[in-house]
């Protein structure tokens, strides 16, 4: 599978700019971005990418804003090697859990060691969605408890959660690259009790969760949110990031309207990890 790199040159840059700009470019299809000192750098499947509705997206900031753009078509088969000289360096979160890949040599100790091997499914530990998920598994009790892990991305969560004792993990992805990236990562980690599949909330049945993990769009979220509040056990915990705290209110509102109760949130950087319990 091959990805699209558009680099992003914003002037003049401002943080809010970027903020608002990734969270429409995420509303068409691209998945990850690194903010950079002029910009920032986003990334799409090369298949998924649309030129007019891309257009469109930078469109509205064009009257206030000078943009340069730049295209790079990522193969595949390079990912591994674009992310170890550009992006992935280890990583230490809550000073407790390292994220690291194979390739990583020198890299402190820490209770908890997850190696992710780069490739295109996204979830590093870097974006601060994903820091904050992993902060939060890392408070929790989650030993014994069943999991579901939606938007498994690389599998970081689900892995982490296994090595905190879960009894076991079901993690879930709509695409075929991260579904085989968390497989090939739960195997390096030694991780054997999470099983991954290719697909959405339609998957869910019966089956019925102790904490919820989904880090996904503001509006997948809200459109999932009533199959996550049935596949909840009494007393069991949501946990949902991708968004900002602009959209909390309508995040709260829809988990309200399910039977949900708010516990609180955590922001990094206008990112959100909102928590809610049944």
């Amino acid at each position: 599978m091959d990805y699209l790199k558009i680099i992003i040159e914003i002037s003049p840059v401002q943080e809010w700019v970027r903020d608002v700009l990734s969270a429409q470019l995420g509303e068409i299809g691209f998945e990850s971005f690194v903010e950079t000192d002029t910009g920032m750098e986003a990334f799409i499947q090369a298949d998924k990418f649309n030129e007019n509705k891309f257009e469109e997206t930078i469109k509205v900031f064009k009257d206030d804003f000078g943009f340069r753009l730049k295209k790079e078509l990522i193969k595949s088969q390079n990912w591994n090697e674009v992310w170890e000289k550009n992006y992935f360096k280890p990583l230490v979160i809550a000073n407790e859990c390292l994220i690291r890949a194979p390739f990583h040599k020198d890299h402190p100790e820490c209770r908890y060691e997850i190696i992710i091997e780069p490739n295109m499914a996204f979830g590093t530990g870097n974006h601060e969605t994903t820091s904050m998920m992993l902060e939060t598994i890392l408070r929790e009790d989650v030993e014994g408890k069943n999991v579901l892990d939606m938007g498994c991305g690389t599998g970081i969560l689900g892995i982490l959660a296994s090595m905190k004792g879960a009894a076991n993990i079901t993690a879930i992805d709509i695409d075929e690259w991260p579904v085989k990236g968390t497989a090939e990562n739960a195997e390096l980690n030694h991780v054997h009790n999470l099983k991954v599949y290719k697909g959405d909330t339609s998957l869910l049945g019966n089956e019925t969760y102790d904490i919820i993990l989904a880090n996904i769009h503001k509006n997948v979220l809200i459109e999932d949110l009533p199959v996550y509040a049935k596949c909840l056990n009494k007393g069991g915990k949501l946990f949902m990031s991708g968004f900002y705290l602009e959209d909390l209110p309508d995040i709260t509102a829809k988990a309200n309207n399910c039977g949900l109760k708010s516990s609180g949130h955590q922001e990094k950087n206008k990112w959100i990890v909102a928590s809610f319990y049944s």
